[in-house]
């Protein structure tokens, strides 16, 4: 199975993302609105025991934070997806790294660019009208962690909630 390590925004986050995510992403009835802290991995039944025995230690030594959204990014021209652009905090960026390290080590696939994607996959002519419509908005929330989960890869694609880690608690 696959799995991956995500945060969820707050309630007001998750609907003005989804305002957006219905129409303009194609993984909108697969995952709720997040921010990826791990990129997915794969896992089988044995191991997925010890990686939540490391999950509750990484989510002890790691205090609640917070952290802000500001605007909307994009990846274009690599990808025609827009998000909600995350200013990384330094407890995000260590949060981050801890899951690349010890039971977790592995190579990164990409830079770490946290985010909350809104629109993907979309044409050229979807995004540059998005785009140029959503840049002019200004979306600013203050957004805290007080958790992260790990989220499993069913086989119709969609992702659940295996596990809920809480940040700080012992």
């Amino acid at each position: 199975m696959n799995y991956t390590v995500a945060i969820f925004p707050s309630e007001q986050v998750q609907q003005e993302a989804n305002s957006y995510r219905k129409r303009y992403d194609s993984a909108y009835a697969l995952i709720k609105p997040h921010m990826k802290v791990r990129q997915p991995f794969p896992l089988n039944e044995e191991d997925l025991i010890d990686a939540v025995s490391e999950l509750k230690r990484i989510a002890r030594e790691t205090p609640p934070f917070s952290y802000q959204i500001e605007k909307v990014s994009t990846f274009a021209p690599a990808h025609n997806t827009l998000y909600f652009k995350v200013t990384p905090s330094e407890e995000l960026k260590t949060l981050h790294e801890k899951l690349y390290h010890g039971f977790f080590e592995g190579e990164k696939a990409y830079a770490f660019i946290p985010h909350i994607t809104i629109a993907q996959n979309l044409s050229s002519g979807e995004y540059a009208d998005l785009h140029g419509t959503l840049k002019l908005k200004q979306f600013k929330y203050e957004e805290q962690a007080a958790q992260f989960h790990l989220l499993e890869q069913q086989k119709d694609e969609k992702w659940i909630v295996k596990e809920t880690f809480t940040l700080g608690e012992e």
